[in-house]
């Protein structure tokens, strides 16, 4: 399906710095997908061994407590980039020009504000646990297989650092538009009206029938 938004491309600096974080939040939508896979086929091991062996996977639940981070929170920029995040736009949907990129620019600064504090708290949860003087670099492990916890606790601020970057073009891109008053400004998902939409999508299935 193609997306309700689109990111216009130009030659601008903005644009550039814009293309060159899209293949790391591609990267890391990529993980967290093969780590929704990876969830899939454990339970399948563990249902299949407990049925057909009597042996489950030993770990079940450790493994997914180390998955989750990577399901939940590593593909987060990536949405954030096509605007494909579920947000409120009654208000949005009626404002125009000017008003628009303030308002978007406003509401981008706000997130900002909130992801900023939780890279600070997800930081010292992170370095709480990690401390290379013991076995395997950590003093927090799991509960039935030991394994240790700080890779999957280290992977929220690294995805929230991604993040704030693409927030940061954002913030750039609509505070660009509402100063000149750009009419579809880049480095910024902008809707997509339904002729557009089905547009897209038609031009994806082109050569798949």
């Amino acid at each position: 399906m193609a997306s309700s938004a689109a990111v216009l491309e130009d030659s601008s600096l903005l644009s550039r710095l814009d293309r060159m974080l899209v293949p790391i939040e591609r990267f890391t939508a990529l993980i967290s997908g093969l780590a929704i896979f990876s969830l899939m086929f454990l339970a399948a091991w563990s249902v299949g061994g407990r049925k057909f062996f009597n042996a489950p996977l030993l770990g079940y639940v450790d493994y997914i407590e180390q998955l989750m981070p990577l399901i939940a929170i590593m593909g987060i920029s990536y949405a954030q980039r096509d605007g494909t995040h579920i947000r409120m736009d009654l208000l949005v949907s009626v404002l125009k020009g000017r008003m628009l990129w303030l308002f978007e620019m406003i509401s981008v600064i706000l997130i900002l504000l909130l992801i900023t504090g939780l890279i600070y708290g997800a930081w010292s949860h992170f370095d709480r646990s990690f401390d290379c003087a013991r076995p395997l670099c950590s003093r927090d492990s799991t509960i039935d297989i030991g394994l240790p916890t700080w890779p999957s606790k280290f992977v929220v601020p690294f995805a929230f650092g991604v993040l704030t970057l693409r927030l940061l073009l954002q913030i750039w891109g609509y505070g660009r538009a509402f100063v000149l008053g750009l009419e579809r400004p880049v480095a910024v998902p902008l809707s997509l009206s339904v002729e557009e939409q089905a547009l897209m999508e038609a031009e994806q299935l082109k050569g798949h029938d």
